[in-house]
């Protein structure tokens, strides 16, 4: 008989895979899709159930899901870069030690492996926010990353980056201590032993908090969130990250938050 897997490479895998559900079969993809679509509009015409209205009156209900295999592609680089540099990293500091990191650490890791998962995850990330805005249309996510390499170049496919790395940052801080934390204080009571009942227990803390995170981390990752997309969408519009910035400050610090509400609302899935 093969081995069971242990409990942390199914922690480590889980941890990633299981944030495709929420983004391909629920509220979030279409939430994402229409905050892209209000994120990369250069004067706003029209508010979130506007576009929503739009999107579905010119192409149909499906085409609120527009570049799912884009948005899987995402999940496979930067979610599971960061949950398994994360939670990899953490079991490899505590075996034998006589206790779990301390808070501040947690912060630390939470930043490191954000900040490389959303490096890594910057190719499909662009694939991502293409394939929703016209006029750019790929047939799946290879195809994109395939024709922005060879029409744009390989450099391309890192436009954005620095704020998909500084996002990346903000969102694992909150998403993975919030959960290690919560885990923690639930073993702290000893009425628990350390299995999936009390990842589940932990799992509901973690996301009755997520509401509440879910508002904050929107107000402190949006304006990252627009560079980040306006950025990866352009064609050379802008020179950087700092032209971009000032470019869309001419259209008034509201348009930092375009999209706020739809992020709000797909922000609700991260914890889960």
């Amino acid at each position: 008989m093969h081995p069971l897997p242990s409990q942390g490479s199914i922690s480590r895998w889980g941890g990633g895979l299981r944030s495709w559900w929420p983004l391909g079969f629920s509220w979030e993809r279409p939430a994402w899709l229409l905050v892209v679509h209000l994120q990369t509009q250069q004067e706003v015409k029209l508010r979130m159930t506007g576009m929503a209205l739009q999107v579905v009156r010119s192409d149909g209900v499906l085409a609120l899901y527009n570049g799912l295999s884009a948005s899987l592609c995402r999940q496979m680089t930067y979610s599971l870069t960061r949950f398994a540099i994360y939670e990899s990293v953490r079991d490899h500091v505590t075996t034998g030690s006589q206790g779990p990191l301390p808070f501040y650490k947690k912060v630390l890791l939470g930043s490191i492996s954000g900040c490389i998962g959303g490096f890594v995850g910057t190719p499909a990330d662009m694939v991502n926010v293409r394939s929703v805005c016209p006029p750019t249309h790929y047939a799946h996510a290879l195809d994109g990353l395939y024709r922005v390499a060879r029409e744009e170049g390989l450099k391309k496919l890192f436009s954005g980056a620095s704020m998909a790395a500084s996002r990346g940052m903000f969102v694992t801080v909150g998403q993975l201590s919030c959960y290690d934390q919560a885990k923690q204080l639930v073993l702290s009571t000893g009425y628990l032993a350390d299995n999936i009942f009390t990842h589940f227990v932990a799992s509901f803390i973690a996301v009755s908090a997520g509401f509440a995170e879910g508002g904050c981390a929107t107000v402190l990752c949006q304006p990252l969130d627009v560079l980040k997309t306006r950025l990866m969408n352009s064609k050379g519009e802008y020179k950087g990250v700092f032209h971009c910035a000032v470019e869309t400050a001419k259209l008034g610090p509201l348009a930092f938050y375009k999209g706020w509400g739809g992020a709000g609302v797909a922000g609700l899935g991260v914890p889960l």
